[in-house]
């Protein structure tokens, strides 16, 4: 069985007062979403999963309708921060050195989630996506903590956030019988090529 697990588009920056932030995607996450579709629309793929978030599943929108796949949403896949109040893309908490940032460097936990309970629910749901379908390739559109929680869990790793997932980054795994777990790629993003310049994706 094959995953195809995929990092959100680029959503609008949203700070709130109180209430989840649950960003929509900007306009070049829109495009990123549409490349993405274009780029898997060529595989062979039997069902599409997202995160419950507004912005994985603008994400994943466009790749259900262009395979002509329901879209299925996933709680379990949803991000640790999935209740805050802001979000900010993460390349402006590093570039102006944001308290989240400054905490998450250090390895704090800043979610009103328990971090085991995050691990256990991630660990769940892409065990029953795999159980619920053998030999089949399925497409999971999720978010950054999640990823790489799930990969480095499965390289045995400790749990934390060990690389960078850019947005709409492709991230492959393979499940066999028996439970074991393996990774094909990290972080494709070819099928961004139209939105790079020099190497690095355009403002």
């Amino acid at each position: 069985m094959d995953l195809i697990i995929v990092r959100h588009a680029l959503p609008l920056r949203v700070e709130k007062e109180s209430g989840a932030a649950d960003p929509e995607l900007s306009t070049e996450g829109r495009r990123q979403a549409d490349l993405l579709a274009r780029y898997l629309a060529h595989e062979h793929i039997d069902a599409v999963y997202s995160s419950p978030l507004i912005r994985a599943r603008q994400t994943a929108s466009p790749l259900s309708s262009r395979l002509g796949l329901p879209l299925r949403e996933k709680d379990g896949v949803a991000e640790w921060d999935k209740n805050a109040s802001e979000y900010i893309p993460i390349e402006e908490m590093q570039a102006t050195n944001h308290p989240k940032w400054q905490a998450m460097m250090r390895g704090e936990w800043v979610s009103d989630e328990d971090p085991n309970e995050f691990y256990a629910r991630v660990r769940t749901a892409f065990d029953e996506i795999i159980d619920g379908h053998p030999s089949e390739r399925v497409a999971v559109v999720c978010h950054g903590g999640v990823i790489n929680y799930y990969l480095s869990h499965i390289l045995g790793m400790p749990t934390t956030q060990f690389f960078y997932p850019h947005y709409t980054s492709i991230h492959r795994v393979k499940a066999v019988s028996g439970g074991r777990r393996s990774i094909a790629s990290v972080n494709e993003t070819a099928h961004l090529h139209e939105l790079f310049d020099g190497g690095s994706i355009l403002p």
